[in-house]
């Protein structure tokens, strides 16, 4: 087949108005807000794949002998499809900074004077062509094949064959040429940034830390986050500030991913460690799993110090050097595993003390910390002796009770921010509320999930490429632009575009802050004379102090 049939196979008036229709709808509101380059970028692959789609409803519809467009008619619909195309984009780049803005307005940014558009339709017009020649290489590779295959077996079995057979290719050559390569390379570069001791983090030298000489957890061993965990801790008289009565300073206990070879091994180092330290001496513990790198947002811990006067104890283990994303997608079993180890260990230890001299006992994570501790709390083997509650935060849309929490909702409730039963045991908050309504009392466990309407972390799912989720019916979250609208496959490109920049705007996205920390804290552990002008207190305490890192 020569170049020139190639090219006309690949051209299509119909392909062109959907790959256009699709180029404009990714233009449209979406939870995060994004800069020029991205917007191109979704734009493209949008495109592509309304293009592609399109050439294969046309390869159907030969397939099936049904007539064509031929001859003049063929002429006139090409010009009607370039003038509606011309139409959609001219309209879609004019309206860019309009729909962008009402993404910014939702999340508290100043609006934009322009989106460039023409730089949207420079650069996305370039990677669509790009995307096209590719698809074209695929396709004289899969008739190639199918040539040869028509020597040894019927050709409808050949096109069959080629079809699975050039998939495999390309398949093997991006999943081990390009994914598996940059995994194990973003593997060792994460890891050698873990190693790295930073010097303005001195290690502690108070033998009952986590981390000094006397330690079971060797300070060069804990990874970088570790360090910075257990050598931030807030101070008495930091805490002081805050509380007028006693004070201690609260236990940390953190084993890094090089502190032993198994998860089962630095679980029984974590344990053995917090035994050593006092953390059952303490009126609170925690088990709190870290996001795929090992860091934990201070704003979680820092604000419970201050809540409970220091009398908590904290142990948590790294289980990755990676992002989470990459954790994921590099090896998703290990965080369950080291979840499942850590929880086990110190829940069996836990079990064994006396009820009445011995910790409260908590279980939080966020992001993928709160898919790990979800996977892997054993809520049916622990009703005889229940810890006390948990506190996840931005839970993964594939997390396990967050899943059922959202999907078995009371019918009267949003998906953004559902209720579930009569509330003795779960409820549902963002940064406008939801801990308050009309529940029942809390029982003797109790689950506050921290999610925020515009957290695409939270809100993807996979069945929005063929119908609206849930979380865009009426009401919406305050934090959700009114503008935005659900389209086919694209709304599903848009959530996992937004899912990759959904850490750029605090208090939206999944960019989960202290205020809302402190609120969810306080009604899972309820500390001692709590009231809306102490959390106002501790507040500003905060605002005052800051990003910890």
């Amino acid at each position: 087949m020569g170049f020139v049939q190639v090219i006309r196979n690949g051209l299509s008036a119909t392909a062109l108005v959907a790959a256009v229709s699709c180029f404009g709808a990714s233009l449209t509101p979406s939870l995060m807000p994004r800069d020029p380059m991205i917007q191109a970028a979704l734009a493209a692959v949008a495109a592509s794949l309304g293009y592609e789609v399109a050439l294969l409803v046309r390869a159907l519809w030969r397939y099936m002998e049904i007539p064509d467009i031929k001859g003049r008619f063929l002429w006139v619909w090409w010009a009607t499809a370039l003038l509606i195309s011309t139409g959609i984009l001219v309209y879609s780049l004019s309206k860019a900074a309009s729909w962008q803005n009402a993404t910014r307005t939702a999340v508290d940014l100043p609006p934009l004077d322009t989106a460039a558009p023409f730089f949207i339709f420079a650069v996305g017009g370039l990677m669509f062509l790009g995307f096209w020649a590719g698809f074209r290489l695929a396709g004289v590779l899969r008739r190639f094949v199918a040539r040869q295959l028509d020597r040894v077996v019927p050709r409808k079995v050949g096109v069959v064959l080629s079809i699975a057979l050039v998939g495999w290719f390309f398949w093997a050559l991006i999943d081990g040429a390009l994914v598996r390569s940059t995994l194990r390379a973003a593997d060792a570069s994460f890891e050698a940034a873990d190693v790295l001791i930073e010097p303005n983090i001195a290690q502690p030298q108070d033998p009952s830390k986590t981390g000094s000489p006397a330690s079971l957890v060797k300070w060069d061993e804990m990874g970088r986050w570790g360090r910075h965990f257990v050598a931030s801790v807030p101070s008495v008289p930091e805490i002081s500030e805050f509380q007028d009565g006693p004070v201690l300073e609260p236990v940390r206990v953190y084993v890094g991913r090089r502190s032993a070879d198994t998860a089962e091994a630095r679980a029984d180092l974590a344990l053995q460690e917090l035994i050593r330290v006092g953390g059952f001496d303490r009126s609170v513990l925690i088990v709190m799993v870290p996001v795929g790198t090992g860091w934990m947002d201070p704003g979680a811990h820092d604000t419970l110090d201050f809540m409970l006067a220091g009398d908590v104890a904290t142990v948590s283990v790294q289980y990755s050097y990676l992002t989470s994303m990459l954790a994921l997608l590099a090896h998703p079993d290990y965080g369950v595993a080291q979840s499942r180890a850590l929880f086990d260990r110190i829940y069996d230890y836990w079990t064994t003390l006396p009820k009445d001299d011995r910790p409260q006992f908590y279980v939080h994570g966020l992001s993928q910390g709160a898919f790990n501790s979800q996977a892997t709390l054993p809520l049916f083997d622990m009703l005889g002796d229940p810890i006390q509650g948990a506190m996840w935060a931005g839970s993964p849309f594939f997390s396990r009770y967050w899943t059922e929490v959202r999907d078995q909702r009371n019918e009267d409730s949003p998906a953004w921010r559902p209720t579930f039963g009569n509330g003795s045991l779960v409820r549902v908050m963002d940064q406008y509320g939801g801990l308050e309504g009309d529940y029942r009392p809390w029982g003797p466990i109790r689950a506050v999930f921290l999610n925020y309407g515009s957290d695409p972390i939270v809100n993807f799912t996979f069945d929005s490429a063929v119908r609206p989720p849930a979380w865009l019916n009426q009401p919406r979250a305050p934090d959700v632009s009114e503008r935005l609208s659900w389209f086919p496959v694209v709304t599903m490109l848009q959530l996992a575009l937004d899912s990759m920049f959904a850490l750029d705007v605090p208090r939206f996205g999944h960019y989960y802050v202290a205020p809302d920390y402190i609120d969810a804290w306080a009604a899972v552990v309820e500390p001692k004379g709590w009231s809306k002008e102490r959390a106002d207190q501790l507040k500003d305490i905060f605002s005052r102090r800051g990003p910890a890192f």
